[in-house]
This record gives structure tokens, C-alpha cells and sequence, in this order.
């Protein structure tokens, strides 16, 4: 019935857990220090290492087989489409212009004498 059946030892779950702990430690440090936009997206190149640490090692990822990890890469992927599409949307928002009313408005400012 069960064909693999890996066991690791405590030593090598310590070591990925104190990982965890010094990029969780990185990512307070990282939100101290202005990097302008880059805070956003070391943050979450962090976030995305450290949860990679918590599934393939903690949820046994590396181990599996066939369709679990099928289902764990189109959620990455999906997750990444999220993102593109969000981001798209924040990086175009400069393009359309908002000075004031449109050319062919009824709303029109009073004229000063």
C-alpha cells in the first residue's frame, strides 16, 4: 500500500525551520529600510521562499508524485497571474490624463471678470 515512506530527521526540520525564522527575521529588517518600490517585491520574494521551504519540506512536497504537484504548480501560476494582472493595473494608472473636464463637458468653470 505504501510504496516510499521518507523520514528525515529532527536535525533537518530544525535547520529549515530556523530558516524560516531568519527570512521572517529579514523581512522585518527589509520593511525598515526604504527601497521605494523594491520593498514590495523583496517582501514578497521573501514570502515566496519561505512558503517553497513550508511546502516542500513541512507539507513533503519534494516526495510526492504526479497530480499533487500538477495541482501545486497551476496555483502557482494562477497566484502569478493575479499578481501580473494587479500590478498591470497599479503600473498604468499615470497613463489617462485627468487634468480637468473633458473638452465637450456641459460642467464649465465660471468666468472671472
Amino acid at each position: 500500500m505504501f510504496e516510499h515512506v521518507h523520514v528525515h530527521p529532527k536535525f533537518f526540520y530544525v535547520k529549515v525551520f530556523l530558516a524560516l525564522i531568519f527570512l521572517t527575521a529579514l523581512t522585518t529588517a527589509v520593511a525598515y529600510v526604504d527601497l521605494g518600490y523594491f520593498n514590495t517585491v523583496a517582501a514578497l520574494v521573501i514570502a515566496v521562499v519561505k512558503a517553497s521551504l513550508v511546502v516542500l519540506f513541512f507539507m513533503h512536497l519534494k516526495e510526492q508524485e504526479g497530480m499533487t504537484r500538477v495541482v501545486i504548480v497551476a496555483a502557482v501560476l494562477w497566484l502569478a497571474v493575479f499578481i501580473v494582472i494587479t500590478l498591470s493595473d497599479r503600473f498604468t494608472r499615470h497613463w489617462v490624463p485627468s487634468n480637468g473636464p473633458w473638452e465637450g463637458s456641459a460642467i464649465t468653470a465660471p468666468q472671472s471678470e
